[in-house]
């Protein structure tokens, strides 16, 4: 069903090739441009929820959709903040770390569902999605930030902090769904 939360979802994919195709035409402007779009997607994410959730809305499309949405915004703006060499290479690692990730959990939450097991996001994982998202948005604009906005070391430390959180997270998630794996499911209320 399409309600209000998931045409934001929908319009977070949409917006995907605008912020990708700003990279082949860079200038300042495109680079805010960029940014723009990729905050605005952002700020989707945070209403598409709060919506579904405030207006019970929630369905089986959002539920869907929305992790979807996450990852393929993320891996897109890191795979072109990479390709046009936004970031050095030694974030090159964190970028990597975050995509492994993302890949990682996306498999887990799939067969997870085959057993009717949910897995219910974090605290730490909203965290770290809120801390990968603004050092991304200061990667795009980079340095055609104002001078006095260090935007490029910024988004660098950004992009290692949020790395050092997936990794928690992820194991986090690899250890809960590894019980399942082995027969061992926790006991209920655990």
């Amino acid at each position: 069903m399409l309600n209000l939360p998931n045409l934001l979802t929908m319009s977070r994919i949409m917006i995907i090739p605008l912020v990708v195709a700003t990279f082949f035409f860079d200038s300042t402007t495109m680079r805010w441009i960029a940014c723009a779009l990729f905050t605005l997607a952002g700020v989707t994410d945070f209403f598409d929820g709060y919506l579904a959730r405030r207006a019970n809305q929630v369905s089986s499309l959002g539920r869907f959709l929305d992790p979807i949405a996450d990852k393929l915004l993320v891996a897109s703006v890191l795979l072109m903040i990479v390709a046009f060499g936004r970031v050095g290479p030694w974030s090159y690692l964190p970028a990597l770390v975050i995509m492994q990730r993302e890949i990682m959990v996306s498999g887990l939450r799939e067969f997870l569902a085959e057993l009717h097991v949910s897995v219910p996001v974090t605290k730490l994982a909203k965290a770290k999605t809120t801390v990968q998202m603004i050092a991304l948005g200061f990667l795009i604009v980079g340095s055609h930030s104002p001078e006095w906005i260090p935007a490029e070391r910024i988004g660098e430390i950004g992009i290692w902090i949020a790395a050092a959180i997936t990794l928690i997270t992820g194991y986090d998630y690899l250890k809960a769904g590894v019980r399942y794996m082995a027969g061992n499911p926790p006991p209920a209320g655990s």
